[in-house]
This record gives C-alpha cells, sequence and structure tokens, in this order.
C-alpha cells in the first residue's frame, strides 16, 4: 500500500437515529480495507460518481441522486452501476440513510473519479456526515484538473464539460443531462485518460490522485478557483 495516503474515513460519531440494519451495514463497511492503489490501470476498479442536486451549493442545497458506473479492466461494465435516489429528508425512517449505504457499499472505499471534486464530493460529505455521522473523504481523481494536464494537445485550459465532450467527439446535443447519462460520459473520458496516463508513465490510481492533487494546485495558483459547476 502507498504510504502517505490520508485515511479513506475518519471515525465519527453515529448518529443515534439509524436504523439496526443501517448501523450493521455501516459497521461492516467502516471495518472493510481499502483496496490498494499502486495496481495497474487494468486491474484497478475506478468508481466514476455524478450527482444530481437541487442546486448549486454543496453546503446548502439538497442532495436528490448519486449515479455511480465503473471502468474495470478497461471496459465500463454495464452490470457494476448504480443510481439512487434520495428522498425527502422527512420520508421514511432510513431512507435517506439505507441507500446512502447502497452508495457506500458500491464505492467499496476505493477511488472515486469525477469532474470537479469540490461540489460532487460536498454533497457526498454533507450527506454522509448529517445521515450516516461518517466523515466521508474518498480519494477523489478529478477530471476537471488531469484532463488539461494530459491533453494539453487539445486544451491546456481548465474548461466546462461539455468542452471536453465536444472536442473528444462525445457531444450529445444541447441540452441537462441526468447524472447517470454523465457518469457514463466521464467514464467513457476516463478510458482515454487511462491510456495516455499509461504513456506519461502514471500507472496507478495512487499516480493519478497525486497528478490531479498537483495539477489542481498549480492551476489554483496560477488563475483562481474553478468556476462554479453549473447546476
Amino acid at each position: 500500500m502507498i504510504s502517505g495516503i490520508k485515511k479513506f474515513l475518519s471515525r465519527a460519531a453515529t448518529p443515534e437515529h439509524l436504523p439496526d440494519d443501517v448501523r450493521a451495514g455501516l459497521a461492516a463497511w467502516q471495518a472493510s480495507a481499502p483496496p490498494a492503489l499502486d495496481e495497474a490501470h487494468f486491474l484497478t476498479r475506478y468508481r466514476v460518481v455524478d450527482v444530481a442536486a437541487g442546486g448549486p451549493d454543496p453546503q446548502r442545497d439538497r442532495l436528490l441522486g448519486i449515479a455511480a458506473c465503473t471502468v474495470h479492466r478497461s471496459a465500463i461494465a454495464p452490470i457494476d452501476a448504480l443510481y439512487v435516489d434520495l428522498p425527502d429528508p422527512a420520508a421514511e425512517s432510513g431512507a435517506v440513510e439505507r441507500r446512502l449505504l447502497a452508495f457506500l457499499r458500491h464505492a467499496a472505499k476505493g477511488p472515486l473519479v469525477t469532474y470537479h471534486a469540490p461540489y460532487v464530493g460536498g454533497f457526498l460529505a454533507r450527506a454522509c456526515r448529517e445521515r450516516l455521522g461518517i466523515d466521508f473523504q474518498p480519494q477523489w481523481i478529478d477530471l476537471a484538473w488531469l484532463l488539461p494536464a494530459l491533453f494539453g494537445d487539445k486544451s491546456e485550459a481548465v474548461q466546462p464539460l461539455d468542452d471536453w465532450l465536444e472536442a473528444f467527439g462525445l457531444a450529445v446535443g444541447s441540452g441537462r443531462r441526468d447524472a447517470m447519462q454523465n457518469a457514463l460520459l466521464l467514464a467513457r473520458l476516463l478510458q482515454m485518460l487511462l491510456v495516455r496516463a499509461g504513456d506519461r508513465e502514471i500507472d496507478s490510481a495512487a499516480g493519478l490522485i497525486a497528478e490531479s492533487r498537483a495539477s489542481s494546485l498549480l492551476r489554483r495558483a496560477g488563475q483562481g478557483q474553478f468556476p462554479r459547476r453549473p447546476v
């Protein structure tokens, strides 16, 4: 296991309102070991994640749904996808918590891939903190920073996702896409990025995580904060 990788989860007090089945499932998930991050891309199971939200602010607006699909052995695995709707918090006791737990089990403490991790991760972290009492801090691979770092021949600038989709011939027309459509498109981008990463001798998830963080720090220092993601 690569040293220096921060813990995926820091323990927090479990809310007293959790139903027994959720409490037991969460305890089992907490006790599970995260996968190694130093294996080759071909062997690593990358979960690609997007969210549906009621507004642009992860700290105030409601999380409506979570979409996740998997890239493994160079392919998008159709049977290893997940979409969960999150009901109103006032719904049946345990409904929101069970669906969040389903996502955590699917993610399996592995590296998560998205576009603009502060937005997606902000919603997920807040929901897990408020509903499950855990500090959700996965290892993020942020395509917003990695794409210009590895595909400078297409664009060296951080830009909206739709511009990257067009650059790679993945444009799906105008209009708003749902979270699962976005996750699948991000998975296609990840497939191409993994090939380019291998050419650059970035040959593991740990390498992608490090490159994502380095690119974020350098570009934020040079051009300010990433623009707010549209709803």
